[in-house]
């Protein structure tokens, strides 16, 4: 379809997204595909969901097995794909407790409500506030947008929820000066992603997690972006020795299919008891099929051993490829979710690198980010940097 057609075709949808001018139709690993032939280099992975590439055989396996046979009945019934696949979550986490919903802002959304409830219905001491933290990204719900720390997502969704205080990252100063009595939970990235691909100080956040044990405050990770292996382990927070309360789940979690998980410690089983919350197409048969199938390949193949590998290997090049480059600041990450920040705004960069085959992505205006999938390999690293290379070398 060309570009005019499937924009006329387009016309039905809210204009909610500032859209390139491609129209893919087809995957393959590493690999895009448009509906000109044209073939891309996916350094994007659809904003870390596709982190076993597209179309993964396995994936499509188990995806296909399960439409055989169940697609939908209710939660009010005992499912045992999701209950698998939440054990193979607190098999492989420090969570006790899965709650099973269908996106990232959702999976936020429930982590606010458990803490807020377990705060006040379990512990009775009527906590209800969120310490969250500038350039944070949580999701699109009003609460969830409310929690995120900019302003642009914001812009004229007035009233917001109450509930909500926002403090600089890795200032724990600022931190201990917002606390109060009531903060009921701190809520953070360990990796501000949509931010600009800041890493969380290893010392800041083990203070983070002395400071809530101290108060009798919950932390919650959003590893919506950061989790299923996508750092180099299979969740973020396990290269800082800290285990969160509560830490959410989504994205690479599906491998492109819509779900999305909140994981909890023992404790916080009391503040959802039944009918506290609920999603109706949370943890359906056919999205836990994926999800087991997902889990069970990348712990299974050791794919976050591989993606700290690529990732070393992505940003040693790109280091030195870039290092002549006045235009390039610094590259900076954690396995592979890799940012090159410039010294100015880099959407030019995006479209050009999409007319020489390559998709990458930004996160702010100066900053390129770099996704690939886990499964990237040396050669397709090597031609992403060289493209990139020749890119920002000119500017």
């Amino acid at each position: 379809m060309s570009e005019n057609k499937t924009a006329a075709a387009g016309a039905s949808l809210l204009p909610t997204y500032a859209r390139y001018p491609l129209t893919l139709v087809k995957g393959e690993g590493s690999w895009l595909w448009d509906d000109a032939g044209n073939r891309y280099l996916d350094f994007m992975s659809g904003i870390a969901v596709t982190n076993l590439g597209h179309a993964p055989a396995r994936i499509k396996e188990a995806l296909v097995q399960q439409l055989d046979q169940l697609w939908h009945v209710s939660n009010l019934f005992h499912i045992p794909n999701q209950a698998d696949a939440a054990k193979l979550l607190t098999d492989n986490s420090c969570g006790d407790a899965v709650f099973f919903c269908n996106s990232g802002a959702e999976a936020n959304e429930a982590a606010i409500k458990l803490a807020r409830r377990y705060q006040q219905l379990v512990q009775n001491n009527g906590r209800y506030e969120i310490i969250t933290f500038d350039q944070s990204f949580h999701g699109r719900t009003l609460a969830t947008l409310t929690a995120t720390g900019q302003s642009k997502v914001k812009e004229g969704f007035a009233p917001l929820p109450e509930g909500f205080k926002y403090i600089a990252y890795n200032d724990i100063a600022a931190l201990e000066s917002a606390v109060s009595e009531k903060t009921a939970a701190i809520m953070l990235e360990l990796v501000q992603a949509e931010g600009g691909i800041h890493p969380v100080d290893q010392t800041y956040i083990q203070q983070v997690a002395e400071l809530c044990k101290r108060e009798g405050i919950l932390l919650i990770v959003d590893e919506i972006q950061t989790g299923i292996g996508r750092t180099g382990k299979l969740f973020a927070y396990e290269h800082f020795g800290i285990e969160p309360d509560i830490f959410t789940l989504a994205k690479g979690l599906g491998s492109g299919f819509p779900v999305g998980a909140m994981v909890a410690k023992e404790k916080l089983r009391e503040g959802f008891s039944a009918g506290s919350h609920g999603s109706t197409f949370g943890g359906t048969p056919i999205a836990t099929a994926v999800v087991k199938a997902t889990l069970e390949t990348i712990v299974g193949d050791g794919l976050s051993a591989r993606a700290a590998e690529q990732g070393g290997y992505l940003m040693s090049q790109l280091r030195e490829k870039l290092a002549g480059s006045s235009f390039v600041k610094e590259v900076r990450g954690l396995g592979l979710l890799v940012g090159i920040e410039c010294t100015g705004p880099v959407a030019d960069v995006i479209a050009d690198a999409q007319k020489r085959g390559l998709l990458v992505i930004t996160a702010g205006p100066n900053v390129v980010r770099l996704l690939p999938n886990l499964l990237v390999t040396n050669e397709e690293i090597d031609e992403a940097v060289s493209i990139l290379a020749d890119l920002l070398s000119d500017r």
